[in-house]
């Protein structure tokens, strides 16, 4: 094992940064105030509205929508946006009714809003962010054509900048070989396909020999760089791996408080090393190269500079969100396979075949919740779906209420909130209809969430109540009793459950002890399991191991409920459900 502690050298690196919203959103929005409870449903308007109370409600839902309430301003502004409701801004309602809609990934509606600004408002002087709105809505339906036809609408010299960075972003998103022939065919004077295309199969793992003559073709035709387009031979399987290992040790800071704040990498870190011991004793030896990249980029950025870096089979790291997309694009542009060891943001491996998260996503989470949510309560009711207006439990809402709605089911009530404000907590469990609803979802990690939640859901009567799904780190919370998560409904999304008297967990933790004269933390655990899994996938199939996984079965884990990247996910697809029985962590999916 090599440890490496960089200084600090100047180092110039260029990272863009890509702004796929209209113009006329490109703003920032306040801090949000109380949610007004509603569905995310608009319903248009019976009849004319009066035009003073037409324009209040406007004023409204304009103020809504800068402050980020979406729902509400979505259900302001879209009966308005109707030709019944005879509103002199009909237009300006549509739009901004569209828009709310888009943010909050409802992208039919608001794909049926834009159809109806360009029918019945032809002439609206903002048509050209409409249509740039549009093609981001027809994108995120992978309704290529469409969305390139729209962005093609839209006037000469108007947003051109912004056309090219969507159609940029969108297009690293494709994966099916038959759309890519389709629209190299329908635009074949396109420079960005082109060179989209190219990208895919050189950075993509996509390339086969069969590929070379259309390659060069691209290349020819675009005058793109063909030392850059000239795809890498693909790596053979060797006897031995370099892993490096990319955290903020910050060991130029021996101070007490750093020291302590760092714990959980330091701990992370232990469960590699163990990792790594018991790789070496099956007979697969990997070398860990460990670099400390500092509390910041530039940290990073000077590591990423190291040659030998390019040279590993196995990136990890980092743990802060600011040098995740640097390090993930270095993993694109060298082709090394890179692994983000705790964060649950999708869209970091979301056009990039070589980035990895080790844990499940949010909108992952969320998805395999509404299918169990399906499977044990049923689609005969609606649901109630509560969420932080954050960006990890919004991720998961959304993706919740996409899998619930398109399995049958219905979510009558969505609604966010912001658990540092009390009139918006108070707002958000106000009204409730838990009588009807077939369950109740709290999707937050703040410690103040839980026990409100718990109050509201005990007022109702034990015959009536509906279950109820939060998160597992509740089971957690200092603020709640025990006993109070012990009551019969109540199931918890609990992605890091591992069980304490299985086996391979009693192992590790007796090695860990002898190791460290500690018993292991959650941190030390997901470092072990971590290694453990992706070490095993570079001896089984090589570093180029992407293919391998997407064929792999869900594995069980050492310690955790087990690993799945099947079907090309690059997120593990394994979420345990949970709930207690008795006292006693029951898994339930």
């Amino acid at each position: 094992m090599t440890f490496f502690s960089m200084g600090r050298q100047p180092l110039g690196w260029l990272v863009a940064g890509l702004l796929l919203t209209s113009p006329a959103l490109a703003q920032t929005p306040a801090k949000p105030r109380p949610a007004t409870p509603a569905s995310t449903k608009a319903r248009p308007a019976a009849a004319t509205t009066p035009a003073a109370d037409a324009a209040a409600r406007y004023r409204t839902g304009k103020t809504q929508l800068d402050q980020g309430n979406y729902a509400a301003a979505l259900q302001q502004l879209a009966p308005l946006a109707q030709p019944s409701a005879r509103f002199a801004r009909g237009a300006d309602a549509a739009y901004l009714s569209a828009v709310a809609a888009a943010r909050l990934k409802e992208w039919a509606e608001a794909e049926q809003l834009l159809n109806l600004l360009r029918t019945e408002y032809p002439t609206y002087p903002n048509l050209p962010d409409a249509l740039f709105l549009q093609g981001q809505v027809s994108f995120e339906q992978e309704d290529y054509d469409t969305a390139l036809k729209t962005l093609d609408a839209i006037p000469q010299g108007r947003l051109t900048p912004e056309r090219e960075a969507m159609k940029t972003t969108y297009l690293a998103r494709v994966r099916d070989r038959g759309t890519w022939q389709r629209l190299l065919r329908r635009y074949p004077d396109d420079a960005l396909i082109g060179r989209a295309y190219a990208e895919h199969l050189v950075f993509g793992g996509a390339y086969a020999d069969a590929d070379r003559p259309q390659l060069d073709e691209l290349v020819k035709k675009f005058n793109l760089d063909r030392a850059r387009y000239t795809p890498r031979p693909r790596a053979a399987k060797k006897s031995s791996y370099s892993v490096a290992v990319l955290l903020p040790f910050e060991l130029n800071d021996p101070s007490w408080q750093t020291v302590r704040k760092n714990q959980f990498v330091t701990d992370l870190y232990a469960g590699l090393r163990l990792a790594q011991d018991s790789l070496q004793r099956a007979g697969r030896p990997l070398q860990i190269f460990a670099y400390d990249t500092g509390a910041d980029t530039l940290t990073l950025k000077q590591v990423l500079a190291l040659p030998e870096l390019a040279g590993m089979d196995l990136l990890i790291g980092p743990v802060y969100k600011s040098g995740a997309r640097l390090l993930a694009r270095y993993a694109r542009e060298h082709q090394i396979v890179c692994v983000n060891p705790l964060s649950q943001d999708a869209d970091l491996v979301l056009d990039n075949p070589w980035h990895y998260l080790y844990g499940p996503s949010s909108a992952t989470q969320g998805r395999v919740a509404a299918q169990f949510a399906l499977s044990a309560f049923g689609a005969g009711r609606p649901g109630l779906l509560l969420h932080e207006d954050a960006k990890d439990p919004t991720a998961f809402a959304n993706a919740y209420k996409a899998a619930y709605e398109a399995q049958g089911g219905k979510m009558e009530v969505l609604r966010r909130f912001n658990p540092d404000v009390v009139e918006s907590m108070t707002a958000a469990f106000t009204g409730l209809n838990l009588t009807t609803a077939s369950h109740l979802v709290v999707v937050s990690d703040n410690r103040t969430v839980g026990p409100q939640a718990l109050k509201v859901w005990r007022q109702q009567p034990t015959a009536t109540r509906p279950p109820l799904l939060a998160p597992g780190s509740w089971l957690d919370n200092p603020r709640l009793d025990i006993s109070q998560l012990n009551a019969p409904g109540q199931y918890f999304v609990q992605p890091k459950y591992y069980d304490e008297y299985s086996p391979g967990y009693r192992r590790f933790r007796q090695l860990y002890l002898q190791a460290q004269r500690l018993p292991p933390s959650i941190y030390a655990n997901q470092g072990f399991e971590m290694l453990l899994y992706f070490g095993t996938a570079l001896f089984q199939f090589g570093p180029g191991f992407q293919a391998g996984l997407a064929g792999t079965p869900p594995l069980p884990g050492a310690i955790f409920e087990g690993q799945s990247y099947a079907g090309g996910a690059h997120d593990n697809q394994v979420v345990p459900i949970v709930k207690l029985n008795n006292l006693e962590v029951q898994v339930v999916r």
